[in-house]
């Protein structure tokens, strides 16, 4: 089955009415029939830029535990590819919720990413293929 990876930025902006990217974040969650996966790392980082607003976050956990998002598990041995992606990418910097979406692009075999961060039109997917981005 295809599934769409998404990143903390789309999350954000559904749950923060005053993110410039709302509105967007909104009609691509309301159209999108695809799976969307990510990990706990984005959803960490999701609720730590959501902290202005306790009920925000609350609403995002209640949108999660209703199985809004696939969250797809970070493993020991993942830790080593994490460290080679952010070697690499060190320039931009690369996060660490953004190494593990490329590690799970790599290890799923997901090209499509929902994200507003432009970092993801330079990530490369073992290193060759391109992301398709389908919200930024």
């Amino acid at each position: 089955m295809k599934k769409i990876l998404i990143d903390s930025g789309p999350l954000i902006a559904l749950f923060d009415a005053s993110d410039k990217h709302h509105d967007s974040a909104i009609e691509f969650i309301k159209k999108n029939k695809t799976p969307l996966i990510t990990t706990i790392a984005s959803i960490t980082e999701t609720l730590h830029l959501l902290d202005f607003n306790r009920n925000a976050q609350i609403d995002f956990l209640e949108w999660i535990s209703k199985g809004a998002v696939e969250i797809h598990n970070i493993e020991s041995a993942d830790f080593s590819r994490i460290k080679e992606l952010t070697a690499k990418y060190r320039d931009l910097p690369m996060d660490f919720a953004d190494s593990c979406l490329v590690l799970l692009a790599e290890k799923l075999g997901i090209y499509m990413i929902a994200t507003i961060d432009r970092d993801f039109t330079i990530y490369r997917i073992k290193g060759k293929k391109k992301f398709k981005i389908v919200l930024s």
